[in-house]
Order: structure tokens, then C-alpha cells, then sequence
């Protein structure tokens, strides 16, 4: 069994498309770490293609938002504004996929999905020191989580915590060959709203049986989804960032 690895899609059609078009027949299943929404101008799409094709996926910050079980006062202006357009731009059935969307970590055949980390599904997990506090607390070897948009991984070990390289910039792709009697916690990067200074769509391959994680990237139109987010009328800053990718 192989498994496609999404997180924070933030409802950038062209981006989940890129990703499909890029990962072809290479995976059996799809799951998500989540943040189906926010940010980006189609939510519909996005939730509506999650309901019919991902096998597992929880909750994000912008899920929780977005389906009204977040209070809005602890985003800053532009994710606010996003968040109320969302919820005024989406479907009610879809809303209520949001709003029944379970907490992580949820485990799947011996690996795991989070959103933050498995302690707080809001808490940022960035650096070798956050891993260090919450490495105790990963119940599998193998654990994914998002939130960060940053794509990479981290080897927990008794020594200490290791941070592995991203997606290399040129090939788009880096392969993990996964140790034995170690813990890894891999952020496979955003699809709809990369932060690592990489625009391109990012997504991650898992491939239990052989042990192996590939963190890849996807080039899409951009354009295309910068178009409808002023379109929408959503914050200019929202689809600008897009083309930098931060």
C-alpha cells in the first residue's frame, strides 16, 4: 500500500491538481493532515473532492475556523476575513464535513496524521528543540503532521533529534530511506500555500513496505489561483504570497 500525503491544501484547486497530475499512479490511498480550507477561493471543490477521495484526514486550525467551532478574535485580520468569506462561500454539506472532521493524531496501518503536533493540534512544530518536547509523545515510528507549510523531516533517536533535508529546489523530489528502531516526523509541506520559500506545491509519498518517504514538489498555475482570490475579493496579500511562496 502506498500512500499520497497532503496537508494544508487551503482551497487552491490548481495546487491539489498540480499534485495529482505529479504523483499519477504512484499511491494506492490519499490522506490529509489537514486545513482543507482558508486562504484560498475554492473551498467547495476542495472539500467536495476530499469527501470523495481521502481515505483519512483531520482536523486544522482553518477546518475548525472555518466550519464556526474556532473563535475568530485569535486570527490575525487576514485569516479572519478568509475564514468569514469561507464560511459564506461554502456549501452547508460541506461545512458539516468540516465541523464532523476528527482531531489527530489518527493512526492508519501503523503511521500516524496530525495537524500540529500530537500534544496541541494548534502548535507550531518548527525546530530540532520543538521535536524534542513532543518526540515522547508520537505514539508510532512513522508520524505526519502540517501546519507549519514548511516542507522537511526530523529523526528522533535516544541521542537527540536530527533534522533531515527538504525537496531538493532543483529535481523536486527527495527520497527518505527510513532506519529501523528510530521515530520520524515528516511535514510532507503545503499544497496550496508553501512557506519554505519553494512556490511549488508540495506533497510527500509514503511507501511502508519499502520504507521509504518522497518529499516532491509540483509546479502549477499560480496565476490561475491568484486570479480568483482577487476575483473572490480576498486580501491581495493572500494570492501576492503565492507567488513567493511564504
Amino acid at each position: 500500500m502506498r500512500y499520497l500525503i497532503l496537508s494544508d491544501i487551503h482551497a487552491n484547486w490548481e495546487a491539489l491538481h498540480a499534485v495529482l497530475a505529479s504523483a499519477g499512479s504512484l499511491y494506492d490511498r490519499v490522506v490529509c493532515c489537514g486545513d482543507l480550507v482558508g486562504y484560498g477561493a475554492d473551498p467547495d471543490a476542495v472539500v467536495q473532492w476530499v469527501r470523495n477521495n481521502v481515505s483519512s484526514v483531520v482536523r486544522g486550525n482553518h477546518d475548525k475556523a472555518c466550519a464556526g467551532l474556532e473563535d475568530l478574535e485569535w486570527f490575525n485580520p487576514v485569516a479572519r476575513q478568509s475564514a468569514l468569506w469561507t464560511q459564506a462561500a461554502t456549501q452547508p454539506e460541506n461545512i458539516q464535513f468540516l465541523r464532523d472532521l476528527i482531531q489527530g493524531p489518527e493512526r492508519i496501518n501503523g503511521f500516524q496524521i496530525l495537524h500540529g503536533s500530537p500534544l496541541d493540534e494548534d502548535e507550531y512544530v518548527v525546530s530540532e528543540q520543538d521535536v524534542a518536547q513532543v518526540a515522547p509523545y508520537l505514539d508510532c515510528n512513522v508520524s505526519f503532521f502540517g501546519h507549519t507549510h514548511l516542507q522537511g523531516a526530523f529523526l528522533c533517536h535516544r541521542n537527540g533529534v536530527k533534522r533531515l533535508i527538504a525537496a531538493d529546489t532543483a529535481s523536486g523530489q527527495e527520497v527518505l530511506e527510513l532506519e529501523n528502531d528510530v521515530t520520524y516526523l515528516i511535514n510532507p509541506g503545503s499544497v496550496g500555500q508553501p512557506r519554505d520559500g519553494d512556490r511549488r506545491a508540495a506533497y510527500a509519498i509514503y511507501e511502508p513496505a519499502a520504507r521509504l518517504v518522497s518529499l516532491c514538489r509540483a509546479e502549477y498555475d499560480v496565476a490561475s489561483a491568484q486570479k480568483k482570490i482577487l476575483d473572490a475579493g480576498l486580501p491581495e496579500l493572500l494570492a501576492l504570497r503565492l507567488s513567493a511562496g511564504i
